[in-house]
C-alpha cells in the first residue's frame, strides 16, 4: 500500500511574489497560504517600471482570475487538476504572537502572526513559512515555525558550476601542431569519444608546445584561438582571449562572462563591442540599479541624471581608460567620442532598456548577478535580428537582500544554457586590475 504523502501548506511572504510572480503554481500538490499583509505589501510595489512591479502587477491579477466569484478567505483551487488550493490568511493574533515577542509592529510579524495562526487551525498539516529574506525565516524557526527559502530557479551547487573552459596538461604535440598549422582541427581527433560542449574553450599544454582552443559545434571542429588585441586591449591571460574569441564571434549569440574584481569583464566585453560597431546600429551598455542600503534613489538630490549618474560612473571609466589607450587626435579616440555625442553608444540604467525591441544591438547588461532569473529571461526574450547580448558579474557579490550566489539570474543562467550553440560562458580567474586589488580579493 503507498504510504500517503504528508499534507503540506506553505505560506508565501511578500519577497517570495517579488522574485516570481507566478511562485504559487510551483508548490505540486500542497496548498498556499497568502497573508493579508502580502497584498498590503504588494499594494505598495504596483506601480512603477522596474521588474519588481511587474511582478507585483501581474500577481494581483492572476488573484483576480483565480477567485473570480469566490471569497478569497475560503480555500480556492488553482489551475491544473495536480495543483493545490490557495487562500488568503488574515491578520489574526495567534496564540504565539509574534508582535509581543519581538517588539514590534511590522509586516514581517504580522505575516508570522498569519502563518501561526494556520499552524494552530491545522494541526494535521505542516505549515511552512516561505520566503527569500533570511532574517524572517530565522525569526519564523525561533517560533517553531519550519521555514524555507523560495528553490524553483535555485541552482544546486555554485562551486560546480560551469566555467566554460578545460585545461589539459597531456595534451597530444601533433594535435597542438595541427592546430597552429592549419587553425582548425576535426574535433574527433582531440574529444575521441567524448562529445564536445557546445562552445567550450580549452588551454591545451604539452611538453614541448601549448595552445588554446575553440570547440565550434556547427562544424564539430577544434579551432585556433589566438590572443588577440581589440579597440587597444590587450587579452593579458587565456581567459581574458577566450572571452575576446567570443565576443567576435557573430555565431553565438549570447554570452556570459564572470569573475571577481578587476579580472577585466566590462572591460573586454565594452572593447570587443567598440571593435564590431560596424556590425550593430547601437551598442548598449546597462546595469541595474541597487542603491545604497536599498533605499529608493528618490532619496538623492537632483534631477534624473544626477540620480543616475553616481550608478553609471564605472561604465563611463572602462569607456574613458579604453578612449585613453589612444591620443586625443587618434581617429580611434575621437570616434568613441562621435559614438556618444551621436547616441550609437548607450550607457543607460537597466530600466530604461526593459520593454524595448532590441535588433541590431550589441547589448551589455553588467552587474548581472543583481538580476532575478525572470528579469535575465525578459532581456533575453526582446532581443530582435542581429542583436547579441553580454552579461557580465560576479554571482558571490550580490548586492540585493533577497538573491544568493544560487538564486540569482546570472548563475541560473549559466546554469540552464551550457551546451546550447548560440551560448557561451568563460569564467575569468585572474585579476588585472592591480596588485593591490588582487591582494584584496586574495585576503580580505
Amino acid at each position: 500500500m503507498p504510504r500517503k504523502k504528508e499534507k503540506k501548506i506553505f505560506v508565501l511572504d511578500t519577497s517570495v511574489i517579488l522574485y516570481a510572480h507566478d511562485a504559487i503554481l510551483n508548490f505540486e500538490e500542497h496548498d498556499i497560504g497568502i497573508p493579508i499583509t502580502v497584498l498590503e505589501e504588494l499594494d505598495n510595489f504596483k506601480k512603477g517600471n522596474d521588474t519588481i512591479n511587474f511582478e507585483a502587477r501581474e500577481f494581483i491579477r492572476m488573484m483576480d482570475q483565480l477567485s473570480q466569484g469566490q471569497q478569497l478567505q475560503h480555500w480556492i483551487p488553482l489551475n491544473g487538476k495536480t495543483k493545490g488550493k490557495f487562500k488568503v490568511l488574515m491578520d489574526i493574533n495567534s496564540p504565539t504572537d509574534a508582535e509581543k515577542i519581538f517588539g514590534e509592529r511590522k509586516a514581517d510579524h504580522r505575516i508570522l502572526n498569519a502563518a501561526l495562526k494556520l499552524q494552530d487551525e491545522m494541526p494535521e498539516a505542516k505549515v511552512i513559512m516561505v520566503t527569500k529574506d533570511v532574517n524572517l525565516r530565522l525569526k519564523a524557526k525561533s517560533l517553531n515555525l519550519p521555514a524555507e527559502d523560495y528553490e524553483t530557479g535555485k541552482i544546486k551547487n555554485v562551486n560546480t558550476l560551469y566555467t566554460g573552459k578545460y585545461e589539459l596538461d597531456d595534451a597530444n604535440p601533433d594535435f597542438i601542431n595541427d592546430l597552429y598549422a592549419e587553425h582548425n582541427v576535426p574535433a574527433k581527433k582531440f574529444l575521441k569519444r567524448k562529445k564536445g560542449i557546445a562552445n567550450s574553450y580549452y588551454i591545451l599544454k604539452s611538453q614541448r608546445k601549448s595552445g588554446l582552443a575553440h570547440f565550434n559545434p556547427l562544424t564539430e571542429e577544434m579551432e585556433l584561438v589566438e590572443k588577440r588585441p581589440v579597440y587597444g586591449i590587450k587579452p593579458k591571460n587565456a581567459e581574458q582571449a577566450f572571452a575576446i574569441d567570443a565576443i567576435l564571434r557573430p555565431e553565438i549569440k549570447l554570452l556570459t562572462i564572470t569573475g571577481v574584481a578587476g579580472t577585466g569583464k566590462t572591460l573586454v566585453t565594452l572593447a570587443g563591442a567598440l571593435e564590431q560597431k560596424k556590425e550593430f546600429k547601437q551598442i548598449y551598455l546597462a546595469r541595474p540599479i541597487v542603491p545604497l542600503s536599498n533605499k529608493d534613489i528618490g532619496y538623492l538630490p537632483g534631477d534624473i541624471k544626477s540620480k543616475l549618474n553616481p550608478y553609471m560612473e564605472p561604465l563611463w571609466d572602462n569607456l574613458k581608460f579604453i578612449q585613453n589607450q589612444y591620443n586625443e587626435t587618434d581617429k580611434e579616440y575621437i570616434r568613441i567620442t562621435e559614438m556618444v555625442n551621436k547616441e550609437k553608444l548607450l550607457i543607460q540604467p537597466l530600466a530604461y532598456i526593459r520593454g524595448r525591441s532590441l535588433s541590431n544591438i550589441f547589448f551589455i547588461v553588467d552587474e548581472a548577478q543583481n538580476l532575478t532569473p525572470h528579469e535575465v529571461k525578459t532581456i533575453i526574450t526582446r532581443a530582435g535580428i542581429n542583436t547579441k547580448i553580454v552579461f557580465t558579474g560576479d554571482i558571490n557579490q550580490i548586492d540585493t537582500p533577497y538573491l544568493d550566489s544560487q538564486s540569482n539570474g546570472l548563475s541560473y543562467l549559466i546554469d540552464r544554457l551550457q551546451g546550447q550553440s548560440l551560448y557561451a560562458h568563460i569564467n575569468l580567474e585572474k585579476g588585472e586590475r592591480s596588485e593591490l586589488a588582487n591582494l584584496a580579493n586574495d585576503l580580505l
